[in-house]
């Protein structure tokens, strides 16, 4: 199975339900509806979606019970990104080889698209009539996880250190646990009980610290501060990324050939190049 084929494959469900379930761009206030679009259209790989899909194929049901939450983590993680890029945050200027939103719409239209892109992803999973879920993505964009780790991210770069161990946590936060959620979500919708929806939730955990190691080590010229190539080295850190891996297809060996999807997303997203 090929990864890039199947994020293809399940972004083309995607595309027209994220489609619809955004406002029109001249649609007023017309400044903050294409300021939403923006950076969701065209997107990235939507890996988490893809991880949303793969995962309720890997309890059994079709991909299309996911749908609600496929598109609920890509408007969540599209609101982190646009946020992320802000002055007062990360401050960049580029994303996905265009102008990021604060610098195409300024930086107050910015914030409130972000704002307005994160209450849309909870509105979209509400259609699935399942509080539970709903909670669950709440938990996984929160203080104690993504918001929380953005905070000790910033902390983290004014005041940098080597240990590895508080590293790791900050990843588990900031980046592993929308793709926790992502996998977690695409479980419950397809039907999991809560022993597996809890074990691929875990699986979630580590692949997406070892996800931020790859992302890490593709940048790794960039020097940044909270990253475990920088306080372990490549060799070390990649070691790391393989041993989360490798973790990962354990716990996901015994759920036969409806989980290939899922295993093959999980090796690309370690092992990806670019």
């Amino acid at each position: 199975m090929d990864a890039l084929g199947y994020l293809a494959e399940r972004g083309a469900q995607l595309e027209p339900y994220l489609e619809a379930a955004l406002p029109p761009a001249g649609e007023e206030p017309s400044a903050l509806h294409s300021a939403m679009r923006h950076l969701l259209f065209p997107g990235g790989k939507r890996l988490r979606p893809g991880l949303c899909f793969a995962a309720c194929e890997a309890v059994g049901a079709a991909p299309a019970a996911a749908l609600p939450a496929a598109a609920a983590v890509e408007l969540l993680h599209t609101y982190s990104l646009v946020h992320d890029d802000l002055p007062c945050m990360d401050d960049d200027d580029e994303r996905r080889g265009r102008p990021t939103v604060h610098v195409a719409y300024g930086e107050a239209v910015a914030v409130l698209a972000g704002d307005a892109l994160q209450a849309l992803a909870f509105a979209v999973l509400a259609r699935a009539g399942d509080a539970a879920a709903v909670a669950e993505l709440a938990g996984a964009a929160g203080s104690r996880e993504l918001v929380g780790g953005q905070t000790l991210d910033l902390a983290f770069a004014a005041a940098p250190s080597s240990d590895a161990s508080a590293i790791e946590g900050i990843h588990r936060m900031k980046s592993a646990a929308l793709i926790a959620a992502s996998i977690g979500l695409g479980a419950r919708l397809g039907g999991a009980g809560a022993a597996l929806h809890g074990r691929l939730v875990a699986c979630g955990l580590e692949l997406g610290v070892a996800f931020q190691i790859a992302d890490d080590l593709l940048d790794a010229h960039a020097d940044g501060a909270c990253s475990l190539v920088r306080a372990l080295g490549e060799p070390a850190a990649r070691a790391r990324a393989e041993a989360l891996l490798a973790g990962v297809l354990a716990r996901l060996a015994d759920l036969g050939a409806r989980a290939e999807p899922l295993r093959e997303l999980a090796r690309y997203a370690v092992r990806r190049d670019r």
